[in-house]
């Protein structure tokens, strides 16, 4: 097979991808996001196989093993929109339309009226979407099932499909972005679920022993915020500490900021993290941020992990071209 011939097949495949990305719009988010779990569970997948599974029997428990962990990360928030949604929205619409605060000699009246009623109307059109969306979800999660097992069942020939196109002088370069991808992956991920699951666990007791009636909501509500870069749970923690103020209440305000600034919003981040951070790419929190916050805005939620995996691939792609340009000026001196 002659190169032009090579290219001109990769030029016609690439097409052809594009054309069934527009076709299958609908489930391409969903098609990104089994891809990217099929490709970190490429090692699962490996280690099974040397122990002595079939291919096909260790792509199936790859496979099942994404769809428990995300069924184990989505079932306290389901258990939260279907069992509180209603008492929340209750709670917000009886808020009532000012609120006066007093502290330490001052005075103020925080109008809620507006902030009430756009709450109570996401509330109530979260719930209607989430009760027509059901069968939807269904859909794409038999799709991601289907997309994962495929590509982990196949996984040496995709690889040498998609590797066969790039000349051989570039394959280093593939091999760099491909470890570059697969590490922000993982950090995106396993770490950030890691430490999600465990500032749940610890915000549920945490909130449940300061009082609070809906402490499983405020726990769900840590865990999602943990995927948040730079702010995280901190948020919740600042809302609550502010909410107590607002109402008179400043001894409660400095127990749950004190006590949830640490054990919520600091000490997850301290335990976990470093335990798996030498598997995660080095980017930074910054540029994490930004790709984190563009990628949302842009794209939806998968831009969640397409914006950051972005951001890194742009940043291995400059540390590549930087050290070939420093080769190059080298040689000529």
């Amino acid at each position: 097979m002659t190169l032009d011939r090579r290219y001109v097949l990769g030029a016609l495949f690439g097409l052809l991808a594009l054309t069934a990305a527009v076709l299958l719009a609908g489930v391409l988010a969903t098609v990104f996001f089994a891809v990217t779990v099929a490709y970190l569970l490429v090692p699962l997948r490996e280690e099974l196989t040397r122990r002595g599974l079939s291919p096909w029997r260790a792509s199936l428990v790859s496979t099942a093993t994404a769809v428990i962990a995300v069924s184990l990360l989505a079932l306290p928030l389901a258990v939260v929109v279907v069992g509180r949604l209603d008492a929340i929205i209750a709670f917000l619409a009886a808020l009532p339309p000012t609120v006066s605060v007093e502290l330490y000699g001052f005075s103020a009246t925080v109008t809620l009226a507006d902030a009430r009623s756009v709450a109570v109307a996401f509330g109530r059109q979260l719930a209607r979407t989430s009760v027509l969306a059901a069968p939807v979800l269904g859909l794409k999660l038999t799709v991601f099932v289907m997309v994962v097992f495929a590509l982990l069942s196949r996984t040496a020939e995709t690889h040498r499909a998609m590797i066969a196109v790039v000349p051989h002088g570039y394959r280093d370069v593939v091999r760099s972005l491909a470890q570059r991808a697969r590490s922000t992956l993982f950090a995106i991920y396993v770490l950030q679920a890691a430490t999600a699951v465990g500032t749940f666990v610890v915000a549920l007791v945490l909130f449940f022993l300061l009082g609070y009636p809906y402490y499983l909501t405020l726990a769900v509500l840590s865990a999602i915020l943990q995927f948040l870069p730079v702010v995280g749970p901190s948020l919740l923690i600042g809302l609550l500490a502010v909410a107590h103020l607002v109402v008179g209440d400043p001894a409660q305000a400095a127990l749950v900021a004190v006590l949830g600034g640490f054990f919520v919003a600091w000490l997850p981040d301290v335990v976990i993290r470093p335990r798996l951070a030498r598997e995660t790419a080095d980017l930074p929190g910054s540029l994490y941020f930004v790709g984190f916050v563009g990628g949302l805005l842009t794209l939806g939620p998968v831009g969640i992990i397409a914006g950051p995996l972005a951001v890194a691939l742009v940043i291995e792609m400059g540390g590549i071209l930087s050290t070939e340009l420093n080769q190059v000026s080298v040689e000529d001196d």
